[in-house]
């Protein structure tokens, strides 16, 4: 966007200014995440840049590809007779894949139940006349305001006494309960701008309120549903703390074998796997973008 013509010299020395340090702050956040990418494809067994992935060689004049390679996929997806092992700290199994498929299915269940119970809470708080709505609401979104190390110790004493520590099913509760918060914040957002004459009209042309809530309601507050439901998914999928106090053995996710191959096996499997995730939140956010144009043109505003 061009400066108007008459904006001082002072003015624009602090506008270039601003955009200078915004660019700085941009490049010192996404600069980590794309090294992350070519160290993910490299064939050395260090994380580091070694001087066979110098992509061009300027004695040769060619481009140079031997140092790049998808060893560390192929190990990350338990093609463990694909690569070759070179080294104690690149052993190659099928936990990666195990993590995996477990932080799916806990998120898939966590975003449904989180997303249901998110909505109904939502739908109830909208209404002005829930007695303590705002004390209530206070509750609903605190596992998104205390530390999430104390959350987790309560989780864990909690859920030993009904024999749901190192279960599926407690790790999916635990997620659901960290997850609906974000689901309440953008239905209820959403709920904000609906028109309540609309239902009022509806049922006086004799629909039932469940009818016109999935006829009607449902249909427009659908975007504010879908963004926190993928809130609520990215932040199960990428959740570690929890795991490790509710969790057991046999329940370890990708974000715990993360965890577990920093601290005990320095593997580039795990750059491999950042990659994966770094990409996927990518596509989230474009969703949630998406959606968000899209709910701002269904209320008739011009998208920003």
């Amino acid at each position: 966007m061009a400066l108007p013509s008459y904006t001082t010299k002072g003015q624009r020395a602090w506008h270039y200014s601003y955009l200078t340090f915004c660019g700085l702050v941009l490049f010192f956040l996404v600069a980590p995440l794309v090294v992350v990418i070519p160290l993910s494809f490299s064939n050395s067994p260090y994380l580091q840049f070694v001087p066979e992935m110098t992509f061009f060689s300027f004695d040769t004049w060619s481009f140079n590809f031997d140092g790049y390679g998808t060893r560390w996929y192929k190990a990350l997806f338990g093609m463990c007779d694909a690569i070759e092992n070179a080294g104690a700290s690149t052993m190659c199994n099928d936990r990666w894949m195990i993590g995996i498929k477990n932080s799916i299915i806990i998120a898939i269940f966590a975003t449904f139940f989180a997303s249901t119970l998110g909505t109904l809470a939502a739908l109830g708080l909208s209404n002005p006349h829930m007695p303590f709505n705002r004390a209530i609401m206070a509750l609903m979104i605190s596992p998104m305001i205390v530390p999430l190390i104390i959350t987790a110790s309560g989780m864990f004493f909690f859920f030993a006494k009904v024999n749901l520590v190192a279960t599926l099913t407690g790790l999916i509760i635990a997620h659901t309960i960290l997850g609906i918060p974000f689901v309440v914040i953008t239905v209820t957002a959403s709920l904000s701008g609906f028109d309540n004459n609309l239902l009022r009209a509806a049922s006086s042309l004799g629909g039932t309120p469940i009818r016109n809530f999935f006829k009607i309601q449902a249909p427009l507050i659908a975007p504010g549903v879908i963004s926190g439901g993928l809130f609520a998914f990215i932040t199960s999928f990428d959740e570690v703390v929890i795991v490790l106090f509710v969790g057991g053995p046999a329940q370890y996710t990708l974000p715990r074998q993360m965890w577990s191959g920093i601290r005990n096996e320095i593997s580039p499997t795990i750059l491999a796997a950042a990659t994966i995730l770094v990409i996927f939140s990518i596509l989230l956010l474009g969703t949630l973008e998406w959606l968000r144009r899209r709910s701002e043109r269904n209320r008739g505003v011009t998208p920003s």
